[in-house]
Parts: C-alpha cells; structure tokens; sequence
C-alpha cells in the first residue's frame, strides 16, 4: 500500500496534477467570480513557471550539481547501477530498450571495462499492478549488458527492489554478505542527492558516478547570454522543461517523505 500511495498521491502535487485539481474545484466553485478567476490564475502560473526553461534549469541544478563526477574514480570492489534507464522488452519491441536514463547502463559498461570494478551489481524489481508481468529493470540492464560484450559472470542481480529506499536496503544486503563496503554508485545526475543518502544511511561507503546530466555548464552559459531570438523561446512554455521541472519536485518531495520515514 506504501508503495501505491507514494505513486498516487505526489501525482497531485505535480505541476500538471495540481493545475488540474486547481480547475476542477474553481469549476465546482464557479459561481464565485473572484475564487474562480484566482483558481484558474493561479494554475496558469504553476503551468507557465514548470513549462520555462529558466526556471527548470535552474532547479534542477540544485540537484544535478550536487554530485560532479571527479577528474578519476578510484577501484572499488562494485559498481552499483539502479534502474530506471531500460524500457522492458514488450510488443513491438524487438528487444529490451534504453530510455533517456540509458547512460547508466552504458556508463556501468565503461567503468568496468576501464577496470574501476570486477563486479556490476544491477538493482532495480518490478511493481506487479504497474509494469505487468514483463522483466525487471536488473533483468534488463543485464540483457542489454551481455549484449555489448559484459561477461554475466560479473553481474549480480537484486530484482526485489520497488523504490530507491529498498535499491539500497536490498543492495546493502548483497555487498554486506560479500563483505563489500566500498562502491561507485551509478544513478542519474537528479536522483544521486537521494541516492546517496539512503545507500550511505545502510552504512555503505559511496563514490557517485553520476549521469544523465541535463545541466551543463555551456547550457546554463548560453541561457544566460544567448541572443534574443534564443530568450525568448527559453521563456515560452515548453513540455521538456515542464517534464525536467516534474522531476525535480518528485526528487525532492521523495527526500522529504524518506526523512519523514526515517530512512535517510
């Protein structure tokens, strides 16, 4: 059931979610004027500040930039790699798929073949009622890894994971009996801050190794100093902005609920 809610109810919190319920009670409050037109007011706002590219950038920096890769990784004993960047292989598919998370799979691949680890232990389970019955993310990354010439011999599998906080408490369990303490751990640029903590909280030294970086230095350069033609696109709105904002409030509203539970 936590595992519902916490897909159900931020949903309602999301830019696009609360716009939504914003109009739905200005409708059911619609023979007052001025409530009405402040209800709606307002859920154009929280659409229009999401959409902006400004204003997304500069969110998520706030979380991006809290983990920069260093110049050189030192050799640890594992490579941590949660999921979250492979579509499973349903019809049409042809086959298990990347998404825009894929670098961490990638990203796993370059740094066991640079010899950073012997091991690349994939973390990720499926939720039944939402993805079905079709492979787990740990089964997947595994897919796509042996098929870009990983040996299986060097991948550990924890499919029992549904959320982050059990990537880490399953995961911790796996290195522990291997008497593993130190890893890099390979997640996305946004999702490293919660990462981190929660991996660190069941008393695993941690290296990120993050990815996926929407933020770059250049980017936030040219926001900055484009022409005119470039700031003004930047200011209409736009869904991959609004997508980038989404993110980062489930990042945060996910930190929040982890510390309310006691798990970082």
């Amino acid at each position: 059931m936590f595992v519902f809610l916490s897909k159900l109810l931020p949903l309602f919190v999301y830019p696009v979610g609360l716009a939504c319920l914003l109009l739905a009670v200005s409708l059911i409050f619609n023979r007052h004027r001025r409530l009405r037109n402040a209800l709606v007011a307002i859920s154009l706002a929280i659409l229009y500040l999401a959409s902006n590219r400004w204003v997304a950038y500069h969110l998520a920096q706030t979380l991006e930039w809290q983990y920069l890769p260093p110049q050189e990784f030192p050799s640890v004993e594992a490579v941590v790699v949660l999921g979250g960047g492979t579509e499973s292989r349903q019809y049409p598919r042809p086959a298990v798929e990347v998404n825009a998370a894929g670098d961490r799979v990638l990203y796993a691949a370059q740094l066991y073949r640079e010899g950073k680890a012997p091991v690349l232990l994939l973390s990720g389970g499926t939720i039944t009622w939402q993805d079905g019955g079709s492979g787990t993310p740990a089964e997947d990354m595994a897919s796509i890894l042996t098929a870009i010439g990983i040996p299986e011999s060097a991948l550990w599998l924890q499919n029992r994971s549904q959320n982050t906080h059990e990537d880490a408490v399953y995961s911790a369990e796996m290195l522990k009996t291997a008497g593993i303490q130190k890893v890099l751990l390979v997640t996305s640029a946004a999702h490293m801050p919660r990462s981190v903590a929660l991996f660190e909280h069941e008393g695993i030294e941690v290296v990120p190794a993050p990815v996926d970086f929407t933020v770059t230095r250049e980017g936030m350069s040219n926001l900055a100093s484009a022409g005119w033609q470039s700031t003004l696109i930047s200011f209409l709105p736009n869904t991959s902005s609004l997508g980038l904002t989404t993110n980062v409030i489930k990042e945060y509203l996910g930190i929040w609920m982890y510390r309310l539970q006691g798990w970082l």
